[in-house]
C-alpha cells in the first residue's frame, strides 16, 4: 500500500474502477460495479489483496495517461534498462463514442514492453474477495492461474510462468528491448458461466481507441486551463456508471479526510447533488449528449414521491437502501478507522438537492426537449416540496451527523428550486402551482437576507442565528441568489477568503483543519464574478497545484504536508475545477468586451 493517496492512478471502464500505485501495484479494484466488494483492497488493509507488477531492482518512475484516455503508462527505469507497463480496465471491443461503458468485459489489462536493455520483473497476484475476507483457492490453468473464492472467479492469463501458492501466484520474468507481454485478469461470478461480455476480445489498443473516440466527441471547451478541464472531463466520465448515467462521488470508500481520524465514508454512490453539478460542468467541458437519459434515471430512481423524504443519493442502478456498516477487519488507509461500506447519509434530510436537480433541468431545458410524464412529475414534486419544507432544519450539504440546523445554503437551494420551477413552468404541464411557488420564493429570499446575516461576522453565516462562517454560502452568487458585488455578499466573500482561506486553501468552516478543494474553486468563481480575475487566478493556480502528476484531485488537501486527502478521485473537486476555469474564461472575455 502506498503511503500517499496521490500516488495512485485511476482506471475505469465506466462500470467499476481500479487504482494503481506508482510502484505498479493494483491496490483497489471493485468489480463488477463501483460499489461491489473489492477483490484488490490493499488500499485499506495490508492483507486485503493486490496485484503487483514491477522491476526487481531499484527503479525510478515516470507516468502519464495515454492522450485523451484513462489508460495509464508507467515507465520504470533501472540500471539495466527501461520497461513500460500500460494499465487499463478494458472497454468492450469496438465500443466507440457514446457507446463506451454501456457494456463491460470486466477485464484488467496490463502490457509490459521493453524499451532498452533487459529488466527483470516480478509479479504477485494475490486477490482477496469481499474486502479481504476471503482467501481464494489459486490453481494453475492452461494459460495462467485461476483464483476462486466466495462469489468471484478471477482468471489471470498471459505469456509468463506463474507459480500458484496458497491464495496467490508469483512469477519472475525478464523483458528485453522490443519485447511485449500482455497480461489480463478476467472477472466472472463463480455461480455460473462466464458473463464477461467479450473479455477474450477486449484489448488494450481498442480500449485506447474507445476513450479517444469519446474525447473527440466531447471537445467543445477552448478556454483557460484547457488541459486541466479536459483531464477533469475524462475523470468525470470515468466516474459515470454508463448503463444508467449515474455519477459516483468517488471511486473509493473510507479514504480519510484527516489521517488517523474517523471521518471516513463510502462515496461510491450517486448523489443527486453531484449528478446535477456534473451535468453543469460537462455542459461546459464536453456538452452532455444524454441529459434526457440522466433525468429519466433520476425519475426512475425516485419513483412516485408522496409524503416521504426526497432521497439525496442512490446506488448506481437506483438502489435506495445504502445501509452503512463497518468493515472491522480492515485497518484503513494509514490506520484510519473505521472503514465503512454503505453510507448512512442516504437516510438524511438535505433540502439542497431540491434546487440542484431543478437547476440542472433549467440549464438543459432546450436539450431536454419535451419532458416525459415521470420527469415532469419529479420536477413539480421537488418544487412543491421546497415550498412546503424550506422552513425546516436539515443536515446540510456537508451531511452533519450531530444535529439538524437551519443552514443558509439549504434555504438558498430551496429558493433555487422554486425559481427554476417558475422558469420551467411552461414545460411542466398541469401540475404547476405557480402562485404558491412565487409566494414561497419571495418568503425564502426575505428569510435568508434577514436571518442569514451575522453582524458579528460581518458576513452571511452558515446557519440562521449563527456567527460562524461556512464556505457553502459561496454558492449564493453562483446560483444567482445575489450578485457577487452586492455589498453584503462581497463582504462575505472577503471574510471567507481571509478567515477560511488562511491556510492557502478554503476550509469549509473554522474548525476544519484541511482545505476543501471545491470550496476553493467556488471562491475562484466568486472573485471572478466580482471583477477580481487576477486574484481569482491566484487561487485557481493554488488549488490545481495539489493535483498529482496525472491531474487527479481528491476531496481535500493538507497544505502542511502538501498531500491530497479524502476519497479519490473526487467528482466534486473536478466539477469545481471545470466550472472555475469556465468562469475565469467568461469573465475575462466579458472584461475585454466591456473595455472596447
Amino acid at each position: 500500500m502506498s503511503a500517499r493517496i496521490d500516488d495512485y492512478g485511476f482506471l475505469s471502464n465506466c462500470h467499476s474502477a481500479a487504482l494503481v500505485s506508482r510502484a505498479g501495484s493494483v491496490d483497489w479494484w471493485c468489480v463488477p460495479r463501483f460499489d461491489s466488494p473489492s477483490v484488490f483492497g490493499r488500499l485499506l488493509g495490508p492483507d486485503a489483496g493486490h496485484w503487483s507488477l514491477g522491476p526487481t531492482a531499484a527503479f525510478e518512475v515516470e507516468r502519464r495517461y495515454e492522450p485523451d484516455s484513462l489508460v495509464l503508462r508507467t515507465v520504470f527505469t533501472t540500471a539495466g534498462g527501461e520497461v513500460t507497463v500500460t494499465d487499463a480496465l478494458g472497454l468492450a471491443d469496438g465500443a466507440r463514442g457514446h457507446e463506451i461503458g454501456l457494456r463491460s468485459p470486466h477485464v484488467l489489462l496490463r502490457r509490459v514492453e521493453g524499451s532498452t536493455g533487459a529488466v527483470e520483473m516480478a509479479t504477485e497476484f494475490a486477490p482477496r474477495m469481499e474486502y479481504g475476507l476471503t482467501v481464494p483457492h489459486t490453481v494453475g490453468s492452461p494459460d495462467g492461474v485461476v483464483a476462486r473464492g466466495g462469489p468471484v472467479r478471477l482468471a489471470l492469463s498471459g505469456g509468463i510462468t506463474l507459480s500458484p501458492e496458497r491464495g496467490c501466484a508469483r512469477g519472475r520474468f525478464t523483458v528485453h528491448a522490443g519485447e511485449q507481454i500482455d497480461l489480463r485478469v478476467a472477472f466472472t461470478p463463480s455461480s455460473g458461466e462466464s458473463s464477461t461480455d467479450g473479455a477474450g476480445r477486449a484489448n488494450l489498443d481498442s480500449t485506447i481507441d474507445g476513450w479517444r473516440s469519446w474525447a473527440q466527441l466531447h471537445d467543445g471547451y477552448n478556454g483557460r486551463h484547457r488541459d486541466a478541464v479536459r483531464r477533469s472531463s475524462l475523470v468525470l466520465q470515468g466516474l459515470t456508471f454508463q448503463p444508467t448515467g449515474a455519477v459516483v462521488a468517488a471511486a473509493t470508500t473510507s479514504l480519510p479526510e484527516i489521517v488517523g481520524a474517523d471521518l471516513n465514508f463510502d462515496y461510491r454512490y450517486a448523489w443527486l447533488r453531484d449528478l446535477s453539478l456534473t451535468i453543469r460542468s460537462l455542459w461546459i467541458a464536453a456538452c452532455p449528449d444524454e441529459a434526457s437519459r440522466l433525468f429519466e434515471w433520476i425519475a426512475d430512481a425516485a419513483g412516485h414521491l408522496g409524503d416521504e423524504r426526497v432521497q439525496i443519493m442512490y446506488g448506481v442502478e437506483g438502489e435506495r437502501n445504502l445501509a452503512e456498516h463497518e468493515l472491522v477487519h480492515l485497518s484503513g488507509f494509514r490506520d484510519s478507522r473505521p472503514v465503512r461500506a454503505g453510507n448512512a447519509a442516504w437516510d438524511q434530510e438535505q433540502l439542497d438537492v431540491l434546487g440542484e436537480v431543478l437547476d440542472a433541468a433549467e440549464q438543459l431545458r432546450e436539450q431536454l426537449g419535451e419532458l416525459s410524464e415521470s420527469t415532469r412529475e419529479l420536477l413539480v414534486t421537488l418544487a412543491d416540496r421546497a415550498a412546503a419544507t424550506w422552513r425546516e432544519p436539515d443536515a446540510g450539504m456537508w451531511e452533519a451527523r450531530d444535529q439538524q440546523r437551519q443552514y443558509v445554503s439549504s434555504k438558498v437551494m430551496c429558493w433555487v428550486a422554486l425559481d427554476r420551477a417558475i422558469r420551467l413552468a411552461p414545460l411542466l404541464g398541469d401540475g404547476v402551482h405557480l402562485d404558491r411557488w412565487e409566494d414561497a420564493r419571495e418568503r425564502v429570499r426575505a428569510a435568508v437576507l434577514a436571518k442569514g446575516w451575522s453582524d458579528q461576522a460581518g458576513a452571511y453565516a452558515g446557519a440562521f442565528g449563527s456567527d460562524d462562517l461556512d464556505a457553502s454560502v459561496l454558492l449564493l452568487p453562483l446560483v444567482r441568489f445575489l450578485p457577487a458585488d452586492d455589498e453584503r455578499m462581497w463582504a462575505t466573500i472577503e471574510a471567507i477568503e481571509r478567515e477560511l482561506g488562511d491556510i492557502g486553501l478554503v476550509r469549509r468552516w473554522p474548525e476544519d483543519p484541511m482545505g476543501f478543494l471545491i470550496c476553493t474553486f467556488w471562491l475562484v468563481e466568486c472573485l471572478a464574478m466580482g471583477g477580481e480575475v487576477a486574484r481569482a487566478e491566484v487561487w485557481f493556480d493554488r488549488a490545481i497545484s495539489y493535483a498529482n502528476d496525472l491531474g487527479l484531485l481528491s476531496e481535500e488537501a493538507d497544505p502542511d504536508r502538501k498531500e491530497l486527502l479524502g476519497n479519490y478521485p473526487q467528482a466534486f473537486s473536478h466539477v469545481g475545477l471545470i466550472n472555475a476555469a469556465w468562469r475565469l474564461t467568461e469573465t475575462a472575455e466579458q472584461t475585454k468586451r466591456d473595455e472596447k
